[in-house]
């Protein structure tokens, strides 16, 4: 008897444990999704997960298996707790095991616009293709079979008198896979990208982000057996296949407009005009870097994206912009030493912003290695200079580089020009 009771009592202790450790679990959690949603942090900016609360068993598994720690168990149900963190690779998806989450695009408070594509991966207007990203898949294994599966469709149609059977545009995921089917199928093709790099969005995810999380199937090459892979070995592992295939792609060529013909469609670009039976827009939903529109902004100093902080060691750099990319640009850069940098920033205050972001940036000021300045925009370049408008009177800085970071612009006006229709998805698949 005496055994039992202390039996009984060793289980009553170790129960009482448990539902501590796991009501302060769910504070902490229910904690960060507040002040998640209190700095709007909470809207994910792309494909993100939504759990069905009568399905979910609270068994932590998609917590697990989330890199980004966008998710959290708040009163035994797992919730999005830190929307902007996530990236829609999808592996919590795969890890719940009782089907509780849903991939989806917009919310109910923001929507965004998806397409219409059909299963063949053909839009409303015929011979214009859309794969990946911008058609609603951010998966990179997905994305990749899309476009594999798209160039599949398109090499059974009719090709007419075009110079080329298929225009690929965008050399991310969908795109790089596009590639590789058309050059297995002995297509005529060409495949641009606006930027000087492959990888598409994955190109501009944070250092060591995990970005693929299963095995994928790519022309030429088989199945690539990978388990979780970070950026950067992604993106080292495309660069190798795209040598070892032989594959060309045309950068630093941007998709400027498309006309439809009797042959198919004439593509205006940043380089010419291509004329095409077919076109496959494989672009992610990044868009086109939003430009500052402003006297020297076509020198070569200025860039839209942050790529090595020690490539301007000991310069005086401007970075542009209010959001997380900007502030992590302005840090890394205040790092290195010997360089000065100040950032411009047109609002008042810093809003939707990461606190650690914010805390850095505030660290670097106080540390007298970065100046802020808030309501400024940039009113022109110039090559050893730059100079900011303000409430007062315009400020001119000494400068050697300006790095945009505000955003970009989704061709949306560009494509329904075209003839696309588009549905805006709040919160649905």
């Amino acid at each position: 008897m005496e055994a039992a009771v202390l039996y009984a009592l060793v289980a009553l202790a170790a129960l009482a444990v448990h539902l501590t450790l796991r009501r302060r679990r769910d504070r902490r959690n229910d904690e960060a999704r507040r002040e998640s949603e209190r700095q709007g942090l909470n809207e994910p900016a792309s494909l993100h997960p939504v759990v069905d609360p009568g399905r979910c068993i609270g068994s932590g598994a998609c917590v697990h298996a989330c890199p980004e720690q966008a998710l959290g168990i708040v009163g035994g149900k797992a919730v999005l707790i830190n929307g902007s963190a996530c990236i829609g690779h999808g592996a919590c998806e795969a890890a719940c095991p009782v089907k509780a989450i849903q991939l989806v695009f917009g919310t109910e408070k923001r929507g965004i616009d998806i397409p219409d594509v059909a299963p063949n991966f053909e839009s409303n207007v015929p011979g214009l293709f859309i794969a990946g990203e911008l058609g609603g898949m951010g998966l990179v294994r997905k994305a990749a079979e899309q476009g594999r599966q798209a160039i599949d469709h398109i090499r059974r149609r009719p090709r007419g008198r075009a110079d080329l059977d298929v225009l690929i545009v965008g050399a991310g995921p969908a795109g790089l896979s596009a590639g590789l089917a058309a050059l297995e199928h002995k297509l005529r093709f060409r495949l641009i990208e606006q930027e000087d790099s492959l990888g598409g969005a994955v190109y501009h995810y944070p250092r060591q982000k995990i970005t693929m999380t299963s095995p994928v199937t790519l022309a030429l090459v088989g199945k690539v057996k990978v388990g979780e892979i970070a950026k950067e070995a992604l993106l080292a592992l495309w660069n190798d296949i795209v040598r070892r295939t032989g594959l060309q792609i045309s950068f630093r060529e941007r998709m400027e407009s498309i006309e439809r013909t009797e042959e198919g469609f004439v593509v205006h670009t940043s380089q010419g005009r291509h004329h095409a039976a077919s076109v496959l827009l494989a672009i992610g939903r990044r868009g086109t870097p939003r430009k500052l529109e402003v006297p020297g902004e076509e020198t070569a100093k200025v860039t839209y994206r942050l790529v090595d902080p020690e490539q301007y060691r000991g310069q005086r750099v401007l970075v542009v912009g209010g959001g997380d990319s900007a502030l992590e640009a302005a840090v890394a850069l205040a790092a290195e030493p010997g360089t000065h940098v100040t950032l411009s920033y047109r609002g008042d205050a810093f809003s939707r912003v990461k606190e650690q972001n914010r805390h850095a940036l505030e660290r670097a000021v106080s540390d007298g290695r970065l100046e802020v300045r808030m309501g400024t925009q940039v009113g022109r370049i110039d090559d050893d200079r730059v100079t900011l408008k303000g409430p007062g009177e315009p400020e001119t800085l000494e400068n050697d580089a300006v790095i945009v970071c505000a955003g970009g612009v989704l061709p949306t006006a560009l494509l329904q020009k075209a003839g696309i229709r588009f549905a805006t998805k709040y919160g649905t698949a």
